[in-house]
C-alpha cells in the first residue's frame, strides 16, 4: 500500500457516480479508511451542512470512539467519488434519504443498521 505526502493511501480515482444534489459532494471520512485501508463498515447521511459543499455522508470503520472522531487530525473531507474509489461497496446505498445508516455485514453487503448486527471489518 503506498501513501501520498499527506499519508493518505494513493489510489486510482475514476469517475464513478454522476452526484447532482444540490449541496455538493463533499463527505466525512475516517482515517481508518483513507489511511489504514479498510473498506466502510458503518455509514450515515445526516443533514448537509449548508455551509460548505456537502452531501451528508459519513463514512468509519465503524470501532472509531468519540476521542477519535473528535480528533480533526482522524477525520477528513473528501469528495464522495474519491471515497467510492476507495470502497465501490458503497455506491448503491448513496441516494438513500437523510437519516440513513448502514452497516457492513459481509464482504460486500451493506444492511440498514437496526442495532441488532456486528459490523463485518474487511480491508480495501
Amino acid at each position: 500500500m503506498e501513501l501520498n505526502e499527506n499519508g493518505f493511501i494513493k489510489i486510482e480515482v475514476e469517475n464513478l457516480i454522476d452526484w447532482k444534489e444540490p449541496n455538493g459532494e463533499g463527505c466525512m471520512v475516517s482515517d481508518k479508511i483513507t489511511k489504514e485501508g479498510w473498506k466502510v463498515g458503518y455509514m450515515y447521511r445526516e443533514e448537509p451542512s449548508p455551509n460548505n459543499p456537502d452531501s451528508g455522508w459519513r463514512f468509519f470503520k465503524g470501532d472509531e470512539d468519540e476521542e477519535y472522531t473528535s480528533n480533526p487530525d482522524n477525520v477528513h473531507i473528501f469528495a464522495l467519488n474519491t471515497i467510492c474509489n476507495y470502497d465501490k461497496d458503497i455506491i448503491p446505498y448513496l441516494n438513500s434519504k437523510i437519516g440513513s445508516a448502514y452497516i457492513r455485514v459481509n464482504e460486500n453487503t451493506f444492511e440498514l443498521d437496526d442495532g441488532t448486527k456486528e459490523i463485518y471489518f474487511v480491508k480495501q
